[in-house]
């Protein structure tokens, strides 16, 4: 019988969960307020040694990167979802609504993305950015939206302003419906 360091797939089956048990621990990490990710913090909450992090990913760049985009990829998806199954304006209240409640519970994810090559997040920032000014544009296609303010405009203060909601630790649900309420009002055709 081969131990996992004489048996490649040994190696192999505890590179997967060496690397599953990193992406895990940095995902929590994005949850703490306050968290900062480090490698060696990371590697501690994993049970694993910073080298192995390292290995695992090649680095914090690709760590972050596949974490991020583990948490937001599900986001993307609820977006085409509501935008498949509701009319664009509620589709846009209920997105909103569930993109506050998920960047107040991921507050660290801008920081710690600051200054650092995240391609597979970018492509799914992209896509919610996409989402949203389908929204938008299928609600101003019925009626349901001002046409006077440029679609970029729009989608930056959208997703802009709902970040700022966010930063209040923990969003309130009075804010976020004022938010909402105030947003959808002057979104509104004259």
């Amino acid at each position: 019988m081969s131990t996992p360091e004489e048996n490649p797939r040994g190696r192999r089956a505890d590179a997967v969960r060496n690397r599953q048990l990193a992406l895990h621990a940095a995902t929590q990490l994005l949850a703490e307020p306050g968290g900062t990710l480090t490698v060696e913090a990371i590697a501690k909450k994993a049970g694993l040694g910073a080298a192995t992090v390292v290995r695992a990913f090649g680095g914090k760049e690709a760590l972050l990167d596949a974490a991020v985009a583990g948490l937001l990829a599900p986001l993307v998806e609820r977006a085409r979802q509501l935008l498949e199954q509701t009319a664009p304006e509620q589709a846009l209240r209920t997105f909103l609504a569930e993109l506050i409640a998920f960047q107040s519970a991921h507050h660290a994810i801008s920081r710690q993305l600051d200054g650092l090559e995240a391609p597979a997040t970018t492509a799914l920032r992209q896509q919610l950015a996409e989402a949203m000014e389908e929204m938008i544009v299928g609600a101003r296609r019925d009626g349901a939206i001002r046409t006077d303010l440029d679609t970029a405009v729009l989608v930056t203060l959208v997703g802009r302003t709902a970040f700022a909601i966010a930063q209040d630790q923990p969003a309130s649900e009075g804010i976020v419906h004022a938010y909402l309420a105030v947003l959808m009002d002057g979104l509104r055709p004259q």
